[in-house]
């Protein structure tokens, strides 16, 4: 069938073969079908929508596009993959621990998008880490260290890369049944056994309503367990930041403080936990997801998840003694301000949002995919729900290269926070489970 058939059956709403689906995506990885049959083709799914079999169809498709690993370890090869948001360094966090517990770890992360930061930027702070090494050095790493946070490779799911670029120009971004397939395809093809999803909802989240947040978790589930992979999603709460701080090098910093048991942000290490003992429940490891929290947790209190983080470090080209002397590996900004509030009150709602674009007019994240990011600005110290910010306890704390790049993100926090005279109602932070 010609592709210009595949878009027109499409359009008109009808079902694609997994074979029509397979014809096209090959199409898209070998060029053989040109931008504008492939932007034409993602308008129609966006408009008329896939079913269940055809968004399993077009993930194995994508995932096949290039290499698919195939592991022989002694234990599962698992993932995780958060839609994103402010704040949100659970990786860093959570891939050391699962290692620890004897699950494997290719970590196969991406950078940041829009106002919510990306795992790989951050570990591009860390000076010497490789964030695209060859596959050589992502299978020899897994298996050593039992885990390695990378980046898409060339020949991990080139379909997808070469789709996405093209949605991200045509509008078709938000098609959930395209979501699913560019997020899956590459998760799959890191041969996983088992995956969880972490799907924000909330102001800071691409997610704004439950409604939305269900349907794409829903469907992720569906379309992961559909392709092979043993998968389950929490819903979880983006109406503050997860993390105290935003910001490649302030998060970079603020996961190792809680990997050594320095400082400790509550909502961060739960969602961490959480997520964790959904993973060892689904690939064998604990016997439920409780038992699989309780034992992420005292790899966490044992100080082996930090150990295993600072090795995973050094075999990717950081710093050898990362975790004893993070701070004068890592950059600093030459400008620290307090944002104080207008008037004193309990926090009652965060426009989320707005503080990840504050991070990113620091410099701290990408207007254009071209921009360079400045790794050391950003915030710390952010306030959460419920909190009395006074005189004496600021709204949070700004990092910046210039004075005025600290005063343009010392308005925008100032509009993000609304105070009452009584403390609002807290989120809950896991809202829901899908399996």
């Amino acid at each position: 069938m010609l592709a210009q058939e595949i878009i027109a059956k499409k359009r008109d709403g009808v079902a694609l073969a997994a074979g029509e689906i397979s014809q096209f995506v090959r199409g898209l990885t070998d060029h053989s079908i040109g931008d504008a049959q492939a932007g034409a083709f993602a308008m129609a799914v966006l408009l008329k929508g896939m079913d269940a079999a055809e968004r399993v169809a077009l993930t194995q498709a994508m995932r096949d596009s290039g290499s698919v690993l195939d592991w022989d370890l002694p234990g599962p090869v698992v993932d995780k993959h958060s839609t994103g948001g402010v704040g949100d360094n659970v990786s860093l966090i959570l891939a050391p621990a699962l290692a620890v517990c004897g699950a494997y770890v290719p970590m196969i992360s991406g950078r940041g998008l829009g106002h919510t930061g990306g795992t790989l930027d951050k570990f591009d702070a860390i000076p010497g880490y490789q964030t695209q090494p060859d596959q050589e050095t992502l299978t020899r790493v897994t298996r050593d260290v039992g885990c390695a946070i990378i980046g898409q490779t060339s020949d991990i799911a080139p379909a997808d890369k070469r789709l996405y670029a093209i949605r991200d120009v045509t509008g078709t971004v938000e098609s959930i049944d395209l979501i699913c397939a560019s997020i899956l395809s590459k998760k799959l093809a890191a041969g996983l056994g088992a995956l969880v999803l972490d799907v924000k909802v909330g102001s800071g989240a691409f997610m704004s309503s439950m409604d939305d947040a269900r349907a794409l978790a829903a469907t992720l589930v569906e379309v992961a367990n559909g392709a092979g992979c043993n998968t389950s999603a929490l819903i979880t709460d983006m109406n503050e930041p997860l993390a105290t701080a935003a910001g490649n090098a302030l998060e970079v910093a603020n996961a190792v403080r809680l990997l050594r048991g320095d400082e400790i942000d509550t909502r961060l290490w739960d969602v961490t936990v959480a997520l964790g003992g959904e993973l060892l429940a689904s690939s064998g490891l604990a016997g439920d997801a409780a038992s699989g929290a309780a034992k992420i947790a005292d790899a966490l209190q044992s100080g082996q998840a930090a150990e295993r983080f600072g090795q995973m470090v050094a075999a990717l080209g950081g710093p050898s003694d990362f975790m004893e002397t993070f701070e004068t590996h890592l950059d600093h900004a030459p400008i620290i301000e307090e944002v104080l509030p207008q008037s004193e009150g309990f926090v009652s709602a965060i426009n989320t949002r707005e503080l990840g674009m504050a991070v990113v007019e620091l410099g701290g994240g990408r207007r254009d995919p071209s921009d360079k990011i400045d790794y050391a600005v950003g915030l710390d110290w952010t306030a959460g729900l419920g909190l009395m910010a006074d005189a004496e306890t600021p709204l949070c704390r700004i990092h910046a290269r210039t004075q005025a790049q600290a005063d343009a993100a010392q308005a925008r926090i100032r509009g993000a926070y609304s105070l009452s005279e009584t403390p609002a109602a807290e989120y809950p932070l896991v809202v829901e489970r899908l399996v």
